[in-house]
């Protein structure tokens, strides 16, 4: 039996936007996500049903303030070192680097930033790992080029990935190309910068950003490769197997064709090549892919070393009618599965759904697996005493740990890591708030951006320190 290896990545991961701060320090542009509000516009923005430049006045945009994390590198890495990390999942701003996106040169003191986190890291002995897009695109790509609906975005990528890579060449051995690139058909504006004008064929758009940046994908991957050989570059989903809601055919059918799309990505950036089933789907919709010569050379050649991927969920999917009731709360609304129990924002909580997740990813695809994100959202209360105790976000994590470790040993999940999202408190990415809160370290920070930003540790933080320590013993079943 395979055990967890000696090496294993256990850390924790954070996103830019959500975290950093900062968001005009140090030369650094807007990006899209520092204009999604808060609020009752958020989810039209990020859908790219509504145009950010239409929005009143005196709205709170919680990326610009975050946690602050640009102002407390020092402090920040201290407690991951405390913990025991052996890695830290973060992601560079796009804006930082490149302030419009359009620059002939990086900005120096946005690179200084992150090598500073980078050395810290490395002083800690925590590997850096490092999603190049995330959630993440410089405002002025949008305003002149509509962000990934573009062609020329293939090369202003290409720019900022190749001075990444060698700016951190010899620091930084594991990279992402794009978070959850499958958000792009769910969320567009948020996960792309796609927004749609009045008469648009959507998914048209929709598809050909996809080809622009799966194309982006594969030639960082080959820039990466030629500078240096030993980078691990990696792809990254939004997972969670869909489970037929009865055995009825029609709905195992059903069922495997929503895995199918789930899929589709990671199949292009891991296979390197459309699947039929989605040339098949696009012909039925009319979608034409306007593609370049070269291109299916370049997916084909440059296909990704690992699969990364997120985990809050399984999903489900019926055609009977049977019962309809739907879960709340998650970008992937599903039918409601009456043998999960749920959070408190309506995410269905289902361990074992995370062994059978890996086991179709791994069987699929024969790549290493990597889990960089998988947490639970809570709303902690602090005791009068200062303590925070959250035994149900140990509960949680421990299924879930268990399931993976079960994946590993039993089925033969070849594993990178596991880095759970939000080791510390952040802005949550679907509703813009702080009480729904993931942390090991809570953060002192209300939904409005009021609070003292101080850190405090919670009762799981101790609890993770020894799970880390123990390589997962400690919560073995």
């Amino acid at each position: 039996m395979s055990r967890l290896k000696e090496n294993f990545l256990w850390g924790g991961a954070t996103a830019a936007n959500q975290a950093e701060g900062g968001y005009l320090s140090g030369g650094k542009g807007l990006g899209t996500v520092d204009v999604i509000p808060q609020g009752n516009y958020r989810f039209d923005i990020m859908q790219g049903k509504l145009d950010y430049r239409d929005l009143p006045e005196g709205l709170h945009y919680p990326s610009h303030k975050a946690i602050d994390m640009y102002s407390h590198i020092k402090e920040d890495v201290k407690l991951m070192a405390e913990m025991g990390f052996k890695a830290y999942r973060f992601s560079v701003s796009w804006a930082r680097i490149f302030p419009t996106g359009e620059e002939a040169q990086p900005n120096e003191e946005g690179l200084a930033f992150y090598e500073t986190l980078i050395d810290e890291l490395l002083a800690h002995n925590i590997e850096p790992i490092i999603t190049i897009c995330h959630f993440d695109v410089p405002l002025y790509l949008y305003n002149e080029y509509g962000s990934w609906k573009n062609r020329k975005m293939v090369d202003f990528y290409a720019k900022y990935a190749k001075t990444l890579f060698e700016r951190f060449n010899g620091k930084v051995t594991y990279w992402m190309t794009f978070n959850e690139i499958n958000m792009l058909l769910h969320l567009p504006f948020m996960g792309a910068g796609i927004a749609f004008e009045e008469g648009e064929n959507e998914q048209q758009v929709l598809y050909q950003a996809a080809h622009h940046e799966l194309v982006a994908s594969a030639l960082v991957t080959k820039i990466a490769k030629e500078i240096n050989p030993n980078f691990q570059i990696g792809c990254m989903i939004a997972a969670g197997q869909y489970y037929a809601q009865t055995s009825h055919p029609d709905d195992v059918l059903a069922a495997a064709q929503k895995n199918q799309d789930n899929f589709f990505f990671i199949d292009v950036q891991s296979r390197g090549e459309y699947p039929t089933y989605a040339k098949s789907f696009m012909e039925r919709e009319g979608i034409v892919l306007a593609m370049e010569e070269g291109d299916e050379d370049l997916l084909r050649e440059n296909t990704v070393d690992y699969i990364g991927f997120s985990y809050y969920s399984s999903r489900m999917v019926g055609t009977l009618n049977q019962d309809t009731s739907m879960t709340s709360g998650n970008v992937f609304p599903t039918l409601r599965n009456p043998y999960l129990k749920a959070s408190e924002w309506g995410w269905q909580i289902d361990p074992v759904g995370l062994r059978i997740t890996m086991n179709a990813l791994y069987d699929r695809y024969q790549k290493p697996l990597f889990i960089v994100e998988n947490g639970l959202g809570a709303n902690d209360v602090v005791e009068a005493d200062g303590s925070i105790q959250d035994d149900y976000r140990i509960d949680y994590l421990s299924q879930h740990i268990n399931e993976m470790i079960k994946a590993v040993e039993l089925d033969g999940v070849d594993l990178i890591g596991y880095t759970p999202w939000g080791w510390i408190d952040i802005v949550s990415a679907s509703s813009g708030e702080m009480k729904k809160r993931y942390g090991f370290v809570y953060v002192d920070l209300d939904n409005d951006g009021n609070g003292t930003l101080a850190r405090s540790k919670k009762k799981s933080f101790d609890w993770y320190k020894e799970v880390i320590a123990s390589n997962g013993e400690s919560v073995r079943k």
